[in-house]
């Protein structure tokens, strides 16, 4: 994968966040001109946190779209169809934090159930579990966040796929890993 320099990761967050503000204030946004790299088609999160909670997130695991394009439906996504969450409200924009993960496109992890927790890295490594029908992804900086190991993160995995904690250990359940560089603004004020 073809890493985003600083400047160009600064660019993803001024981006996102400009869109936030332009989808939910309804103010003027015209977008840069971009490096080459926010032509080429990425998979990308959007992730929004209210004072250090989470408040959205949303993106595409996999490079179906130009980056520019991607962070942009990332961001208007997380911030209004979370169905976790109501959506954000033109109040609360000062408060919200953005981070913009690019992700590498995810890759079936090839060994036996039993090896797969020693295939992983916990801060490297980001988790798709797809099986019985259900799919559910956690990135990268989930399980350093909640302080988990490799098992706590597949078990959470599969629960976000609402499947049961261990089916990972089912031959029949895929395990995708994908790594991520994470662009993100520090909680507090933001303009």
């Amino acid at each position: 994968m073809e890493l985003l320099t600083p400047a160009e990761g600064e660019l993803a967050l001024s981006h996102a966040r400009h869109v936030l503000h332009e989808h939910i204030a309804r103010e003027p946004y015209i977008e840069p001109e971009f490096p080459p790299v926010f032509s080429k088609k990425r998979g990308v999160f959007v992730t929004l946190t209210k004072h250090g909670d989470l408040r959205g997130c949303i993106g595409f695991p996999h490079a179906i779209m130009p980056l520019r394009d991607a962070i942009r439906e990332a961001a208007c996504s997380a911030a209004t169809g979370d169905p976790r969450f109501p959506p954000v409200t033109p109040k609360e924009l000062p408060d919200i934090a953005v981070e913009v993960t690019v992700l590498t496109e995810p890759e079936l992890l090839e060994v036996v159930p039993a090896d797969r927790p020693g295939a992983i890295t916990v801060g490297k490594h980001g988790l798709i579990v797809r099986g019985y029908g259900r799919s559910g992804l956690l990135l990268p900086q989930v399980p350093v966040e909640w302080g988990w190991n490799v098992t706590e993160f597949l078990d959470h995995t599969c629960m976000k796929a609402g499947l049961p904690r261990g089916c990972w250990q089912e031959s029949s359940v895929q395990i995708f890993t994908f790594e991520g560089q994470i662009f993100s603004e520090k909680d507090g004020s933001h303009k």
